[in-house]
């Protein structure tokens, strides 16, 4: 089947074509696996970007106080968690996309529209987890910032600003959480048959 093109239309019926018609023409699988990239890009993003705003203010701080090298590498290791959630839901989201091996010729529009309705929702959670993972992963870098300068000048603040830390990484849960409910109804039907 010529998902691109399900109708056949020529090019003349193509450039009279409204914005609509021809996002809803683009193949559906193109969709769901650029969802899946900004999931896994996006997460990364997040996760590099924290871990660059918290590596420097942590090799800064050690400056000034040694000790704090080892128990601050917890915000590294926070800001890592949100790649992970961007891998994990790669996974979750890859495993919903099947190709579709069969289906009559009368059922194509109903397989078409199933197939769209699949390739739409795996985009836009790739979407939402992506941006999530993202704003997770700057927030818990600049919270984990804040933290190595506080324990380096006052060591009892380490604790508290952890506290805040954790409630800045759950954001990325959250995120994983709401991608997993809103893939849920995307299906590739293997055999589209009545």
């Amino acid at each position: 089947m010529n998902w691109g093109n399900p109708y056949d239309w020529t090019e003349l019926e193509w450039q009279s074509a409204t914005w609509g018609e021809r996002f809803m023409f683009i193949d559906p699988y193109f969709w769901s696996y650029f969802g899946v990239a900004l999931a896994l890009a996006t997460s990364i993003i997040g996760a590099s970007w924290g871990i660059f705003i918290t590596g420097v203010s942590l090799l800064g701080s050690t400056v000034k106080a040694p000790r704090i090298r080892s128990k601050n590498l917890i915000s590294v290791i926070f800001c890592e968690a949100v790649a992970i959630y961007g891998v994990i839901m790669g996974i979750i989201m890859i495993g919903k996309v099947q190709t579709i091996e069969s289906y009559p010729d009368d059922q194509i529009d109903e397989c078409y529209t199933t197939a769209l309705f699949g390739g739409y929702s795996l985009f836009w959670t790739g979407v939402s987890v992506g941006l999530s993972n993202l704003i997770c992963g700057i927030a818990v870098g600049v919270t984990g910032s804040g933290c190595a300068i506080a324990d380096a000048q006052t060591p009892e603040t380490f604790v508290k600003i952890l506290v805040v830390e954790i409630f800045g990484s759950a954001l990325g849960l959250f995120g994983v959480i709401v991608g997993i409910i809103q893939c849920s109804g995307a299906s590739f039907l293997k055999n589209c048959l009545p």
